[in-house]
């Protein structure tokens, strides 16, 4: 983070009065957030002795900014989570992480359950946070090979993974993004997506601060209220998840509320072009309907100016420098029109996944591309087009589900014999989860979701539907067909 931080302290010595950040508070100037993070730095700096990983929960407000631009100036590495992370998700991001301090709200840090043996110290910072050290010598940001930016991703395995991404990378994406979509320095960007991933730091965050132009926040996600700050100040460019987008279009009075922006883009869930259309008109503006992902940020994009069959109905072209190829078996690149496993390498490559405070570097073939676990082609005008994943995922809202854990967690109720879990279209969330189960005694939703509760796993992982059957459906071979399995889900909704 040490170039944008050296351009903003710039930019703070000639221009300290222009607005760095639009949030609840108010307006924040680019001299106050420097200031804000000039005072942290100088606490990281006698809290720590060398260059610190900081465990930053990253609000949708000033101190994001002002707390990545304080790491940027000790020269240290910013791993952004959730103030609503699980105590689970914040007892991974330490182990994974093994960072030298914590940035926080006091009450997030109840929540999580931070200890004392982990973090000596209770200094205050950023205006009613906390910031908890490890005393003595950090374990410096070598470790790192070069990331600087480090968030947690769902990604498709259950566990969560903390992504080490690089500054290059980070820059890479957003001016790519910027000529794009064709913003001009000083343009307000609407960070709406919580700021804790990858992708919403990257282009929520990062890319506002580089172009020069305001970061409009909003601190929890209400369309209206996004319609609101968006319209009022002008905001020129967003990006949001299908749900979110499409969530927009149902506000009363959204008729041609979001005429200031040069585009939205969506990307991070399954995708309906009839209701993106549908909304982009009623909102009076023009989405990108792109393709990316933590590991290799952004990637895709078509252009305002694309027709909107190309827009809506595919992923995207590559960024300049960004490859992406679709292969068969043996590894073999696919001629256009064919449909292979989606490959990728380019400039927003990451760094690896941290485990053990060290990033693990990511499985690429030996030519360099990164699998990125998808179905996909090449359309012979350049643009991609994802066609489903190979791994058992639903996406539900732009949060990625593993099928797997969800079996594993019906499974182990009281009474139940076979599970299978399937997506179910939804036109708002892209997908929603189907639990079809073999049981012995009777089972509904509430009961189920009562179970899960009791077994303490997660709410957001919980299915919204559940069919008792008889039978699952099995190919000829004795196996569970899972698209046979998703259309008996279907049909049993249509007859709910």
């Amino acid at each position: 983070m040490q170039v944008l931080a050296a351009e903003l302290r710039d930019r703070a010595a000639t221009d300290p009065h222009a607005v760095a950040v639009i949030d609840a508070d108010g307006a924040h100037t680019v001299g106050a957030v420097v200031e804000a993070a000039t005072e942290l730095a100088d606490l990281l700096d006698r809290a720590v002795d060398g260059a610190p990983t900081v465990l930053l929960q990253a609000d949708n407000t000033w101190r994001t900014m002002a707390a990545a631009v304080a790491v940027g100036l000790r020269g240290g590495v910013v791993a952004v989570i959730s103030r609503h992370a699980a105590p689970s998700e914040y007892a991974l991001a330490l182990e994974d992480i093994v960072p030298d301090a914590v940035v926080a709200a006091p009450g997030a840090l109840r929540h999580w359950g931070l200890r004392d043996a982990d973090f000596a110290g209770d200094v205050a910072a950023l205006r009613g946070w906390s910031l908890r050290a490890r005393p003595g010598a950090t374990a410096g940001v070598d470790r790192w090979k070069g990331g600087v930016a480090i968030a947690m991703t769902s990604g498709s395995t259950g566990r969560p993974k903390c992504v080490v991404q690089t500054e290059s990378a980070l820059r890479y994406a957003g001016r790519s993004t910027i000529e794009a979509v064709g913003l001009r320095p000083g343009d307000p960007v609407a960070a709406l997506v919580p700021l804790s991933s990858v992708a919403a730091f990257c282009f929520g965050l990062y890319l506002p601060a580089m172009l020069g132009g305001p970061q409009v926040c909003l601190d929890g996600w209400k369309p209206g209220a996004a319609l609101d700050v968006m319209q009022r100040h002008r905001v020129v460019w967003t990006m949001l998840v299908p749900t979110m987008a499409l969530q927009l279009a149902l506000v009363p009075g959204a008729e041609g509320t979001l005429s200031s922006l040069t585009a939205m883009t969506v990307g991070g869930g399954p995708m309906n072009a009839h209701a993106l259309a549908d909304a982009e008109r009623c909102l009076g503006t023009r989405f990108l309907r792109v393709f990316g992902m933590s590991e290799c940020l952004g990637h895709t994009t078509p252009l305002p100016g694309d027709d909107v069959a190309v827009r809506l109905g595919r992923d995207g072209r590559p960024f300049p420098g960004t490859e992406v190829r679709v292969v068969g078996d043996g590894n073999v690149v696919l001629p256009v029109g064919e449909t292979g496993h989606a490959q990728v390498r380019g400039p927003s490559l990451f760094v690896g996944y941290a485990r053990g405070g060290v990033p693990r570097l990511p499985e690429l073939t030996p030519d360099g591309f990164l699998p990125t676990g998808d179905l996909a082609r090449i359309n012979d005008d350049g643009t991609l087009s994802i066609m489903g994943r190979e791994k058992q995922v639903i996406i539900r809202g732009g949060r990625n589900l593993d099928v797997n854990e969800m079996e594993a967690a019906l499974a182990a109720l009281p009474g139940i014999v076979q599970v299978c879990v399937v997506p179910v279209p939804d036109r708002m969330l892209g997908e929603r989860a189907a639990a079809l189960l073999v049981a012995t005694v009777p089972v509904t939703l509430e009961s189920v979701r009562a179970g899960l509760a009791a077994a303490g796993f997660p709410k957001f992982k919980w299915p919204e539907f559940v069919h008792r059957v008889d039978d699952l459906p099995q190919s000829r071979v004795g196996k569970l067909n899972r698209v046979a399995a998703a259309d008996l889900a279907r049909t049993l909704e249509g007859e709910g």
